[in-house]
């Protein structure tokens, strides 16, 4: 299980992005400006959904369920609150309808915004789990730098009384100096 505070900041992370991105993709696809509160509406929605689905390390099969989930959520919720900047068609009776095109671009920039949120918040939920197991199980050299060693005795550096006798310099007369490689062995027949 995650710790709360894990699980509340996984869940703002997707959330932000997912609302921040999905504002952003409804106004390039031709919808208003949306409204402040509309968005954090939105993000508050996707922090819901985050938070029920953020129990432990989702694959990237899940992490897209919810992106594209997050996305429809959003869609919908952007399409009826806020306002269309794109011209309406009328029928014979002169009533407003979106145009087709509208609600096909928006549905494809919101799904084309789930895949691209979705690869990006897979490789952060992995790296954030390569990250907790390696802090749970670090490796022997880690462990013996990150643990305290047992208490160790500082050395001593006093002098050491020596008991050795002091030779006397004395010549050896039967050593022969010289400088060089020594001599080639004589082979005697």
């Amino acid at each position: 299980m995650v710790a709360p505070v894990l699980r509340l900041s996984r869940a703002v992370v997707f959330a932000t992005v997912c609302g921040a991105v999905s504002a952003g993709g409804h106004v390039l696809a031709g919808g208003g400006l949306v409204p402040f509160w509309v968005c954090l509406a939105g993000v508050l929605a996707a922090f819901g959904l985050a938070y029920l689905v953020d129990g432990r390390e989702r694959g990237a099969v899940a992490v897209l369920a919810a992106t594209v989930g997050a996305q429809m959520v959003l869609h919908q919720l952007f399409a009826r609150l806020a306002p269309i900047a794109e011209p309406r068609a009328t029928d014979g009776a002169g009533h407003a309808h979106p145009a087709a095109g509208a609600t096909a671009g928006m549905v494809l920039v919101h799904l084309t915004v789930a895949a691209l949120t979705a690869w990006w918040l897979h490789r952060g939920e992995r790296a954030l789990w390569l990250m907790i197991r390696l802090y749970a199980a670090p490796p022997p050299v880690i462990r013996l730098l990150v643990t305290a060693p047992p208490e160790i005795t500082q050395p001593s550096w006093r002098p050491v009384a020596c008991d050795v006798p002091v030779l006397v310099e004395r010549a050896v007369s039967s050593a022969v100096g010289r400088r060089g490689p020594p001599a080639a062995p004589r082979h005697s027949r």
